[in-house]
């Protein structure tokens, strides 16, 4: 109830990916060793962030253009340049991986995928489903795995699933369950040679770190890269440092990325409180993706929620996950 999360169909990766073709692709070159002030990162430098010139933002800034409307095609360039994550559906993950990871190993750049299928996700809400049971998400995974290899990914595990076991509405029988499938994901994917893996953790505003700290241990982040914050929300980057910080002093000084693919705005603060999270209006664009963060534990500003992309049937929007260009709009409207 405190971030959703849109788990809409990955994009497609072929032959045709060509709609912004090689200017897209130069502008996905995201990051460098070193802190914006000259602090160097303290684990490995990350790759530079590879952009799918066949998105669902790329094909409208195709279709506008194509329809003459030059100046919305501008507004949603600004998202098709960058590199987002990449959401891996439930039929094929390994073909997904593959697609996503070979497409960026190609141009030398890092694949960053998102895995949103625990069994009984979200809760039963906007984006209720995930792997039928725990077999079947064991199953899944693999077939991710084997689909990333050895090439370069960076991938945020299960928005939501911590969060909704302490928050309750996960029910009692499923929460050991859930931390074991938690715990072998982290133990799968660090496995793997040139991955690297953060457990979602929640967003400035949902609690205090002492809510959190000790399931992120109990799901394996002692063996992960470390955790993401703010994931699908909207907190500012300095108040999801400042929440990544407390946290990482309680989980021996982890590593954290930060979702800021929506945040340039903040919060939205009006109408309902529970759904102050689902499609609000009149937010921004934050920090484009880099790994030149003046923060030294923080590794990396994404775009782990695709802008444009619904939270959920609310305010108009569609189902979660579709593509909605009035809202990527509205996100990128100079305000």
């Amino acid at each position: 109830m405190y971030g959703k999360w849109g788990a809409g169909p990955a994009g497609r990766v072929g032959a045709s990916a060509v709609l912004l073709g090689a200017a897209l692709l130069a502008a996905g070159c995201s990051s460098g060793s070193e802190g914006s002030g000259g602090t160097p990162l303290t684990r490995r430098p990350a790759s530079a962030y590879w952009v799918n010139p066949d998105g669902n933002a790329a094909r409208q800034v195709a279709a506008y253009e194509k329809a003459g409307r030059k100046a919305e095609a501008e507004r949603i360039r600004r998202i098709a340049e960058q590199p987002v994550g990449e959401w891996i559906g439930p039929e094929d993950p390994e073909g997904e991986a593959r697609g996503f990871t070979e497409a960026a190993a190609k141009s030398g750049r890092r694949a960053l995928l998102v895995l949103y299928n625990i069994p009984h996700r979200d809760c039963g809400q906007y984006s209720r489903g995930g792997a039928a049971d725990g077999a079947a998400y064991r199953t899944w995974l693999a077939g991710v795995a084997r689909g990333i290899g050895d090439r370069p990914a960076t991938v945020i595990l299960e928005p939501d699933a911590l969060l909704h076991l302490v928050d309750g509405c996960t029910p009692e029988g499923f929460r050991e369950e859930r931390y074991d499938l938690l715990a072998g994901a982290v133990t799968t994917l660090a496995a793997l040679k040139n991955t690297r893996v953060y457990l979602d953790a929640g967003n400035a505003g949902w609690g205090h770190p002492d809510q959190i700290f000790e399931p992120l241990k109990s799901a394996g982040v002692a063996d992960a890269d470390g955790f993401a914050v703010n994931v699908s929300n909207f907190y500012s980057t300095p108040d999801s440092v400042a929440y990544g910080e407390r946290l990482a002093a309680k989980v021996g000084g982890k590593h954290f990325v930060v979702d800021t693919s929506r945040n340039g705005n903040g919060p939205y603060t009006q109408g309902d409180p529970g759904e102050r999270w689902c499609n609000p209006p009149g937010r921004a664009l934050g920090e484009t993706p880099t790994t030149n963060t003046a923060a030294p534990l923080v590794d990396a500003y994404l775009w782990i929620k695709r802008p444009g992309e619904s939270d959920g049937e609310c305010k108009g929007g569609p189902k979660a996950g579709a593509w909605w260009p009035e809202y990527a709009l509205d996100l990128t409207a100079d305000r």
